[in-house]
């Protein structure tokens, strides 16, 4: 395992998040090469004692370990595919957003061409990186895990997910999709409350704590859906989670209600397949079979 920074690291692509990523290296100590398609985001970080490459081949060439932080998988190809050779025999580490599918045939395209590869889906915003609450998931190589840990760890907690490339990418979307539906959920309630004259603030000073609370329901709904039975006692009807008055009261509001539409369809389907005494966790499996 490599204990120290005396890894010589690239780092392609400087957007935010690359940035951010390349800026904890050299704060570490690492030899940072970095390279933007665009010229002068490396500016900061050449200051802090980084290197700044002319071109991607250029950043290739003076790392042994290689870090993907582009626009997308497309953008990654276009940028490594014409350096397959020079990456041939060093690590690649992509934390570019891609699909499961994307991540496992990126695997398949860099074992083909010699190059060690680990993929990574990051659990945190820029300004996160380094800091309490950051995570990164990681799938692919367990060697490349293994070896760079504490590399990895200086930008959050690090965890592996096995030698399937695209399980990290996999967590990472699903974890974003509860995310972006809590968000949205949020964003409804404000707009519900807004005529009477609450403001987002107002709402959002009620909403957290009533929805960091929430959260604290995962596990048993967790534990339900993995054991297959929603009769289990405690639980709260499909019936009784009927979201009718919310969407009447929403209407009333004049606003849309799509956003809760959504999961009264979820809760219906059950009901109207026989299960409405059964607990709210089954309309996982209207998720699971979309009508």
């Amino acid at each position: 395992m490599t204990t120290d920074n005396s890894v010589q690291v690239s780092v392609l692509g400087l957007g935010a998040m690359g940035s951010a990523l390349a800026d904890a290296l050299v704060k570490a100590g690492y030899a940072t090469t970095c390279w933007n398609r665009s010229p002068g985001k490396a500016d900061h970080l050449v200051a802090q004692g980084a290197k700044a490459a002319d071109t991607a081949g250029d950043a290739v060439r003076a790392g042994r370990v290689v870090i993907a932080c582009l626009l997308d998988h497309a953008s990654v190809h276009e940028v490594l595919d014409p350096l397959s050779g020079e990456l041939a025999g060093r690590t690649l580490v992509n934390v570019t957003t891609t699909s499961p599918a994307q991540s496992r045939e990126m695997a398949d395209w860099a074992a083909q061409a010699g190059i060690a590869y680990l993929d990574g889906g990051i659990m945190a915003v820029p300004h996160m990186i380094g800091r309490p609450g950051a995570s990164v998931l990681y799938s692919g190589s367990a060697e490349v895990f293994d070896q760079y840990k504490p590399l990895l760890d200086l930008w959050g907690t690090s965890s592996y997910f096995g030698e399937d490339a695209g399980l990290a990418s996999l967590y990472d979307l699903a974890l974003l999709a509860g995310m972006y539906v809590m968000f949205a959920g949020f964003m409804h309630g404000a707009a519900m409350v807004a005529p009477a004259g609450v403001t987002a603030a107002e709402f959002a000073a009620h909403a957290t704590p009533w929805l960091t609370a929430m959260t604290g329901g995962f596990e048993g709904f967790a534990a339900v859906i993995d054991g297959g039975d929603y009769t289990v006692e405690g639980q709260q009807s499909l019936r009784f989670s009927d979201l009718t008055d919310i969407l009447a009261a929403s209407s009333d509001q004049g606003i849309s209600t799509e956003v809760v539409t959504m999961v009264q369809r979820l809760i219906q389907r059950q009901i109207d397949a026989g299960h409405g005494e059964e607990g709210f966790a089954r309309i996982i499996e209207s998720i699971k079979q979309p009508g």
